[in-house]
């Protein structure tokens, strides 16, 4: 019982003490519960905490194929058989493929730990969105829900579904037997390879890519259709207004037919499954589809055949061309939410400003426009639509980093939280404690996961089967002694930037350049530092690729990874970043500008929004 209820009851009670023959003491304890009860419910309705996991990308790898007898491989370490995908192939991704789902349970378990009544999966919630995976999503939410009164909100991503319609598809990289590759697709003919390095192909429908109303069908019940509980329910296209609002008119209104929008002028049947929900009283989920698949020409005499449509993945970019409706439906929504007093939660699966801390000029013109995921940014114009649209604070995905933005246009303040991963470095998810006048948002993470090597005597297989075989761009096996899952999430990064964006990013003069250079060199590449007061020996402990790779923990992690990298190294990195200033050498100076941008960002790990002022203040333990 808090402190202003203790007072009050007090009161109450030497205001009674003259009266206590004819009340009693017992009529002033049960008013005093009465009243601390009312109190108490009025704080919880004003304080509400919500958990954001994005990009939780799950996999099944304990699932079953419905319509085929394979298992997948059986792990000596359990004795239980596995739907996994190789090392090779995750180390080689930007998210993990199988550890994940531990780290998902963790999570979940957190959550129920902290008594967390709200989940939101802004996207990608799936890999892929195969029924297989789909399924087992639909599994943990269904119990998690049962057992735990958890309330799931979901919205679309660009992995779920991969595009509007069904697809037969497949992989090549499930674990196999004996650590060899095990293909699984739908349909026969879709994969053949002379390498015998392949099983045989095993054919299931359970691992084609379902399309919008197959993925629906199996998550309803999590915030894309309306509910009898629900205090309100829409979509961009319900006719009806809150003050008449029905729940037989909502469902009616909620059939996917009746939610989608012209994508071309050839064609108007694309779902757009954005909605708003009233779950509980004053509080509002404005979940939105930014899912946009443009067509490609062939579209016009086939619209229904998915491999007519581009990927989802630019985001918002494309819905300011495609599907402009939405921004004003979202402003629509503000405008009642600040006229009826509800609490406004948006979210969506793609970011609205800038995620490399302002640095994306920079990264275009070091590596290129199409390098470093440039083509994911989003144009200014996208923040400003949400800040013409009375929009203060907007979650999203898709870009499996830890980042907040912030923008202002005039008088209007406008904040993206970027939620990072479960199924990379650094996984985590977001704690969001809402009230009427601020956001507090705290980065949760997941560092310690129950069986998160399980898999370990599987790779074990595969790692000597590569050996066997000579391959060289074999993976690291010393992934195999991490002692926690943030490390494992932490080395995965390691080699996906050895394996991957080394090779496939970076100008390759500019890359040996720095890959053999110690850090004294890049002190002194431009002659001399104006730093006379450095130990010029810590500066020859690191190499060009120590700094290479911290750049990408600090672009995926933001301040959560300075613990990781370490203080001091830091400072020595801003040393080295001054110096280039100097250089007569352009790439120098554009890194030496990207680097020190992505060290200072804006506060990410524990803060508070103001709701009122669109302000962002740190918190400091």
């Amino acid at each position: 019982m808090n402190s202003i209820i203790v007072s009050v009851i007090n009161c109450i009670i030497g205001f009674l003490q003259g009266f206590k023959k004819r009340v009693g003491i017992y009529a002033i304890l049960i008013f005093a519960l009465v009243f601390s009860c009312k109190v108490d419910k009025e704080t919880e309705q004003e304080r509400v905490q919500i958990a954001f996991m994005a990009d939780v990308h799950l996999q099944d790898i304990y699932g079953n194929f419905l319509d085929s007898d394979y298992k997948g491989v059986l792990n000596p370490k359990t004795g239980k058989f596995t739907l996994a995908r190789t090392m090779q192939s995750q180390l080689q991704s930007t998210r993990l493929f199988n550890e994940n789902y531990f780290a998902f349970i963790a999570a979940l378990d957190d959550v129920v730990k902290r008594e967390i009544k709200y989940v939101v999966l802004p996207g990608d919630f799936s890999d892929d969105g195969q029924a297989l995976n789909i399924r087992g999503l639909k599994r943990i939410l269904d119990k998690y829900s049962r057992s735990h009164n958890i309330q799931f909100v979901l919205t679309t991503g660009n992995h779920d579904p991969v595009k509007p319609f069904y697809q037969d598809a497949g992989k090549s990289d499930f674990l196999g037997k004996d650590g060899k590759n095990q293909p699984v697709y739908s349909k026969q003919n879709l994969f053949s390879s002379k390498d015998t390095t392949f099983l045989p192909v095993v054919i299931t429908k359970d691992i084609a890519k379902l399309g919008y109303s197959e993925i629906l069908s199996e998550l309803k019940g999590f915030g894309f259709f309306p509910k009898k509980t629900d205090v309100y329910w829409e979509t961009p296209f319900s006719t009806y207004i809150y003050d008449s609002y029905e729940f037989d008119k909502a469902i009616n209104q909620s059939k996917l037919d009746k939610r989608t929008y012209k994508v071309s002028p050839y064609n108007s049947g694309i779902p757009d499954v954005s909605y708003l929900v009233e779950p509980a009283d004053n509080l509002w989920f404005l979940a939105i589809d930014a899912n946009v698949y443009v067509p490609k020409k062939r579209a016009e005499t086939d619209a229904l055949n998915p491999k007519n449509y581009n990927s989802a993945s630019i985001g918002y970019n494309n819905v300011l061309t495609h599907k402009r409706y939405l921004l004003d439906w979202v402003k629509s929504v503000a405008e009642r939410a600040e006229k009826l007093g509800k609490t406004l939660i948006v979210f969506s699966h793609y970011p609205t400003i800038d995620f490399n801390d302002d640095a994306s000029a920079e990264i275009k013109a070091l590596f290129g426009g199409e390098k470093m995921q440039s083509h994911r940014v989003p144009d200014e114009a996208v923040a400003k639509a949400f800040a013409n649209a009375d929009v203060k604070v907007h979650f999203g995905g898709h870009m499996h980093i830890n980042d907040t933005g912030v923008r202002t246009f005039n008088s209007d303040n406008f904040v993206n939280v970027q939620v990072p991963s479960l199924a990379a470095y650094i996984p985590a998810y977001k704690l969001v404690t809402v009230s009427k006048t601020d956001f507090e948002v705290e980065t949760i993470v997941i560092d310690s996961v129950t069986h998160f090597n399980t898999l370990f005597p599987l790779y074990e297989q595969e790692h000597t089967y590569l050996e066997s075989k000579g391959d060289s761009l074999i993976w690291n096996k010393d992934i195999l002694k991490t002692k926690s899952y943030k490390d494992f999430t932490q080395f995965h990064l390691k080699e996906l930037v050895r394996l991957r964006f080394l090779n496939n990013d970076w100008p390759i003069e500019f890359r040996d350049l720095l890959l053999k250079s110690t850090g004294k060199d890049l002190l002194f590449s431009t002659g001399k530092t104006n730093n006379t007061d450095i130990d010029v020996e810590e500066f020859e402990k690191w190499t060009g690729y120590d700094m290479i790779f911290d750049f990408y923990r600090l672009r995926s992690a933001d301040e959560l990874a300075i613990n990781d990298i370490g203080i001091n190294r830091l400072k020595q990195y801003q040393i080295v970043c001054d110096a280039f200033k100097n250089s007569e050498i352009k790439d120098l100076k554009l890194w030496g500008r990207i680097f020190e941008k992505a060290s200072h960002g804006e506060p990410a790990d524990h803060f508070r929004v103001n709701l009122k002022e669109g302000t962002i203040k740190r918190i400091i333990p």
